[in-house]
């Protein structure tokens, strides 16, 4: 059998570690046929399949994670060695909410940066920001979900708080303002304090917690949001809490690193950085 291309490996490494064809194509920058396409290359090389097809994404076979575990250390190892050739100033990829990287994350990271760092930054959703990392387009994830992804170790770094608020004068029974349709922030507070679900539907649907502030002090309505992004309002008066409970909602946010890539320097800097930094405050 021919040696087998380096391409082929790294494409057939995407899906296995993100777990899904749709995933792995966004991640490489190639089409989804071109991924498809490359994994039937590789079956038919092998004679073997690598993936059964599922409703959503893939599950390998046996001979696929014998493979993984095969090329997974020398191709990561390779990439290593690529990276370690670039300019010493090389940048650090950094993924997260656009929210919390905002508000917190960033002014953590300005001693680095004044320091020489360079950072390049994605904002996006925690499942996209993920599969980015496991195929190599990114160096480090705070993700609000708990990674589960081949090829990816992630540490439990800070807890979000969320808040029932609103403007002052307002009541509970004032529109509600949200994230998305589903709600699925309110959703979780609901059941956590008041043990079900909401009944009522959002009047103001904004996918950017920081509108959704903007219109909760505008008097728009209330809504739930984390406890780092309203503290000033808060603070201020410009908002107000509408229940008190006991033990606030919490969610825990984990920083990701793929295997390997802490060990370049730069990486490993930020990545110690925010571990440390984080967990001095742990809870936002």
């Amino acid at each position: 059998m021919s040696p087998l291309s380096l391409d082929l490996l790294r494409t057939f490494l995407a899906v296995y570690r993100t777990g899904s064809i749709t995933a792995a194509a966004q991640t490489l920058g190639l089409s989804q046929p071109a991924v498809t396409a490359q994994v039937k290359t590789l079956e038919a090389t092998l004679d073997r399949p690598l993936f059964d097809r599922l409703a959503r994404g893939v599950a390998p076979t046996p001979a696929a994670d014998e493979l993984a575990r095969r090329v997974a250390p020398g191709l990561d190892s390779l990439d290593e060695v690529v990276a370690s050739e670039l300019p010493s100033d090389e940048a650090v990829h950094l993924g997260g909410p656009a929210e919390f990287l905002s508000e917190v994350v960033m002014p953590m990271l300005a001693p680095l940066v004044r320091d020489g760092l360079r950072l390049r930054v994605t904002l996006g959703l925690s499942d996209d920001l993920l599969a980015g990392l496991a195929a190599g387009r990114l160096d480090l994830v705070l993700s609000t979900i708990r990674p589960r992804l081949r090829g990816v170790q992630s540490d439990p770094v800070y807890d979000e708080e969320f808040l029932l608020v609103a403007a002052p004068g307002a009541g509970p029974a004032e529109p509600l303002v949200a994230y998305a349709e589903d709600l699925p922030i309110v959703r979780r507070y609901w059941r956590s304090v008041f043990g079900r679900r909401p009944s009522m539907a959002a009047q103001v649907v904004m996918p950017d917690l920081r509108g959704v502030l903007s219109a909760v002090r505008a008097g728009m309505g209330v809504s739930v949001l984390p406890a780092y992004l309203c503290r000033r309002d808060l603070e201020a008066g410009t908002l107000v809490t509408l229940a008190e409970p006991e033990e606030p909602p919490i969610n825990t946010g984990y920083l990701a690193v793929r295997s390997g890539a802490r060990t370049r320097p730069a990486v490993g800097r930020v990545r110690d950085h925010l571990v440390r930094e984080l967990r001095a405050v742990r809870s936002f």
